[in-house]
């Protein structure tokens, strides 16, 4: 049995609705489930006895088509699992109104550069066992209506919780990324429940104690919108003999079901992603210790590969030990700008054959590539266009960006048509091109080849982000809001900038951005290439080498797994 090797040495489980494993399987929608493959690959490095539980999403995310208009359209984005993966002999059921839901998990193994494998199960119910629609229940990610996304995170919570036991893991640590998968501990609090009378399914306190031993919860959104919620009534109707109601509404919420607070009440320990956002969850859920372990990013994956050689080259050691990084102040200036080109001209290369935009390599490029919503301002760059042009003309500068919109989001969709149109209408002023289908592809293209990362968050609405984490391995300079990670990370002039407003009641606005863009950014690389360079240098030395899923991870093996 493929599973033999990793049964007595695993203990830990980490449960996580998407996994960005790698980019031919489409088992990922963005940032979250990047941190949980970034995660699961340092988690290989290490050696930590590991097991990772997702979904098949055998129909991914979605595939972003943008038409003449610059409107997004969505296609599936289908992969096979078995062109990748090796379907596990086991199966385990979920009972979901009444129904029996068989579930079978495929195992892909993940080999560190060392040696270490780590398995990564992904739940699927396309089985024979199972009616037409249940089939489909682990194809969509973040797909559907409610009833469709409660039954997605039953069959990841309490169907991954048992497809583990099924299998012969013996698990001693839950990790919840995000509150996706609370429902296994109701599946704990069963298994630890003693027997009573007919009617009384809840928890003792000494049993929530035996379950929030078990369990580790990060949290990811530091809005209470973000939150999944759903009605009593569709639980009680898809699981009416798990757990007794009122039982339930003092764990996860009097009025709806939430899962972050179902998550919180069972979870011994509990993170936020950053500093300020574990500041602000615990604002937000008062009563309960939020941690603050910041995110971080695996080196190995995202430094470009010009910039892998160099690192490999002069400072050994740089994967297994990110703080050896600090060293890049050392390199040489020359060697660093010549990686930098070389993964200019990828980014360039790919614009062209992507976009047919034609950039210029001796001009800035400014990046934008995140989801695009609201909140994110992928438009603010772009607020006021007379402006803008006025400082190009100074300043000369090029725009790439890239980025879905979920489905539902009208706004956000409307945004990437906006920028589209905007594009147009700059032609002949300030090159610009918006690449389709941001997925991890794109991503390190972009991340490596811009000269400078733009992120425009309204404060604190970004919980952490990593993007800005993996440009600076790369040498690329952020310009960013004071949000998420980037307080943490932020010298100004050294590492980067921050985007501030002169009223601290009010988020940076267009204004303040182009008052550092125009004032200080480009005129810096114009007029100080080598305080440029210089800076470049900074952020590879100084933020890499503490915003990485090594730190991460060893912080959770000794915090929260090993307690």
């Amino acid at each position: 049995m493929p599973l033999n090797p990793f049964l007595p040495r695993t203990h830990i489980a980490y449960f996580a609705m998407e996994l960005a494993i790698r980019p031919e399987m489409h088992t990922y929608a963005g940032g979250l489930g990047v941190l949980a493959g970034d995660s699961a690959r340092s988690a290989a490095d290490l050696e930590l006895p590991m097991v990772f539980v997702t979904l098949a999403s055998r129909a991914g995310y979605f595939r972003q088509q943008i038409d003449p208009d610059g409107r997004q359209r969505e296609l599936p984005d289908r992969w096979d699992p078995a062109l990748w993966c090796s379907p596990l002999d086991a199966m385990s059921v979920v009972t979901i109104e009444g129904r029996q839901i068989w579930i079978r998990p495929w195992l892909y193994v993940h080999a560190a550069t060392g040696g270490h494998q780590i398995p990564i199960l992904l739940l699927d119910t396309d089985l024979e066992q199972n009616s037409k629609a249940d089939r489909t229940l682990t194809h969509y990610l973040y797909g559907g209506d409610d009833a469709y996304r409660m039954k997605q995170e039953i069959v990841l919570g309490i169907g991954g919780i048992r497809v583990l036991r099924a299998l012969g893991f013996d698990i001693d640590t839950y990790h919840l990324n995000e509150g996706h998968a609370a429902f296994l501990t109701l599946d704990l609090l069963g298994h630890f429940a003693k027997p009573r009378g007919k009617g009384d399914r809840g928890g003792t306190p000494s049993e929530i104690a035996e379950v929030r031993e078990r369990c580790v919860f990060t949290t990811h959104t530091p809005v209470e919108a973000g939150h999944d919620r759903f009605s009593y009534d569709l639980f009680t109707r898809l699981l009416p003999d798990l757990v007794g109601l009122n039982e339930l509404k003092r764990l996860a919420g009097r009025d709806q079901l939430n899962m972050t607070r179902l998550a919180l009440s069972l979870s011994g320990y509990v993170n936020g992603v950053a500093r300020m956002h574990a500041d602000t969850t615990a604002r937000m859920f008062p009563g309960h210790r939020i941690h603050a372990v910041t995110n971080g990013i695996h080196l190995e994956t995202w430094a470009h590969e010009a910039f892998a050689r160099l690192y490999t080259a002069r400072i050994p050691h740089w994967r297994q030990e990110p703080a050896m990084l600090v060293r890049a102040i050392e390199l040489s200036e020359d060697e660093v700008w010549d990686c930098h080109r070389t993964a200019k001209s990828d980014l360039i290369a790919r614009v062209k054959e992507t976009a047919g935009v034609s950039l210029d390599p001796e001009v800035p490029i400014i990046c934008f590539a995140r989801r695009v919503t609201a909140y994110k301002r992928p438009t603010l760059l772009l607020s006021d266009l007379d402006r803008l042009a006025a400082i190009a003309a100074r300043h000369p500068f090029q725009v790439v960006m890239a980025g879905k919109a979920h489905p539902h989001d009208s706004g956000g969709k409307k945004m990437i048509a906006e920028l589209h149109q905007v594009m147009r209408r700059l032609k002949g002023k300030i090159a610009g091109a918006f690449l389709p289908n941001y997925d991890m592809d794109v991503a390190r293209a972009c991340v490596a080849g811009a000269d400078v990362w733009l992120n425009t968050p309204v404060p604190p609405m970004e919980a952490s982000g990593t993007s800005g984490m993996k440009a600076a391995l790369n040498g690329v300079l952020n310009l960013s809001v004071l949000d998420g990670w980037w307080p943490e990370a932020c010298i100004e002039g050294v590492t980067g900038w921050a985007i501030e407003s002169g009223d601290r009641s009010k988020p940076p606005d267009g204004a303040a951005l182009y008052d550092k863009l125009g004032g200080t950014v480009l005129p810096l690389f114009y007029d100080q290439p080598g305080r440029w360079r210089w800076m470049m240098k900074r952020a590879i030395g100084y933020v890499p080498n503490y915003f990485n899923t090594h730190r991460m991870m060893r912080r959770y093996a000794v915090e929260a797994y090993l307690k």
